[in-house]
């Protein structure tokens, strides 16, 4: 009877412990919540609020874009905060942005008409008095030529993190970083040749009615996976099947190689190959993989050189075609051909950073790069 008594109040003492251990532990970590949120000044949103995030942060990528569409550096400046310096670190390349647009479309012989943006919010946490956001934005850009009304467009697609505050009667951006197209050319001054001018605008619409089926389907691949910058129905995705390697340093490679592989139907081989979640080097590398197509025979190298030196020949891509973009001696960048604009200027679509139909050179004015035209055969 004593040794059942001594058992029950063993068993008393370890409940009370528990329980007290319990309540140290349940009190010890909400505090640590608690001063987390405090301390990061950050808490999760529910839905009804981000939709109305939503909407005002759609409202501001709207100004920001009309802003850089009419040149407009009032309103530019009015979406920022002058007093902190991420702020106007991000204020000052927008107005790069700014001039870089206008002087690329002197060079081109176009206006833009319109710039669309769609954003969608992937994340979004309050932080301090504001918003902590993590956006990908869509955007369309709509031109004409300046002796024709007939109205082209592209789609660039960026994904952007932010802070935006409230600042009396409006919101400010006070933080943001985004990979941007044009970051090789804003701080270049644009080729300014009327004779270039000339010819681009001298162009004319292309057939491509008899194009070559696979190339047709090529074209489709890319087109659907084009990441944040495809056609709103294609859900701004990447090919799930396939690794991302844009945290790795960049996916153009892997990209152009599935459209070869799994749109234009080009075998794999020793060198060229992506197996068990992983792509070979001359799959994933720029470099290694327009070396790999060129002397394997499985394309031809159509031109190489500036821009001013190219652009002749650069008529003669076709869509599954391909662009690499060389600095310093080493191909860094891969687009693939999609399309023809209404001069017959060749368009590619490409990953990090997302494009579709984007004029073949906007983004890539830097003087020391060198173009490769390529032409595939399949």
């Amino acid at each position: 009877m004593e040794g059942n008594v001594a058992i029950i109040i063993k068993l008393k003492r370890c409940l009370i412990i528990l329980l007290v251990l319990s309540f140290l532990i349940g009190s010890g970590l909400g505090v640590y919540l608690w001063r987390g949120t405090r301390g990061n000044s950050i808490t999760v949103m529910d839905e009804s609020s981000n939709d109305m995030l939503a909407l005002k942060v759609q409202k501001m990528f709207e100004g920001r874009s009309n802003a850089l569409l009419t040149e407009d550096r009032s309103l530019l400046k009015s979406l920022y905060d002058e007093e902190i310096r991420y702020s106007v670190w991000a204020y000052e390349h927008e107005l790069k942005k700014m001039r870089y647009l206008n002087k690329w479309s002197d060079k081109q012989g176009v206006n833009f008409i319109e710039i669309n943006p769609e954003v969608v919010v992937r994340r979004a946490d309050k932080k301090e008095d504001g918003y902590a956001l993590n956006l990908l934005v869509s955007t369309e850009y709509k031109y004409v030529y300046q002796d024709s009304s007939t109205s082209n467009s592209f789609r660039i697609g960026t994904y952007h993190s932010l802070d935006l505050m409230p600042r009396e009667d409006r919101w400010v951006i006070t933080r943001e970083w985004y990979k941007d197209p044009f970051a090789d050319s804003l701080e270049l001054d644009q080729v300014k040749n009327q004779e270039i001018k000339d010819m681009i605008l001298s162009g004319e619409e292309k057939d491509l009615s008899d194009l070559n089926q696979r190339r047709v389907e090529a074209v489709e691949y890319v087109d659907r996976y084009s990441g944040a910058a495809s056609l709103p129905e294609y859900g701004f995705q990447y090919n799930p099947e396939y690794r991302n390697y844009n945290p790795l340093g960049g996916d153009c490679a892997n990209f152009a190689s599935q459209m070869l592989h799994e749109g234009g139907g080009i075998p794999e081989d020793a060198t060229w190959r992506y197996e068990r979640g992983s792509g070979s080097r001359a799959w994933v590398n720029a470099h290694a993989f327009n070396q790999h197509m060129i002397y394997s025979g499985r394309a031809t190298r159509i031109a190489r050189g500036s821009y001013e030196q190219v652009l002749n020949a650069s008529y003669k891509l076709l869509p599954g075609d391909y662009v690499a973009y060389e600095k310093g001696g080493t191909v860094d960048h891969i687009s693939v051909v999609t399309g023809m604009d209404s001069k017959g200027y060749a368009l590619v679509n490409s990953h990090n950073v997302d494009r579709h139909r984007v004029p073949w050179d906007l983004g890539w004015s830097d003087q020391d790069i060198k173009f490769w035209l390529v032409r595939v055969h399949y």
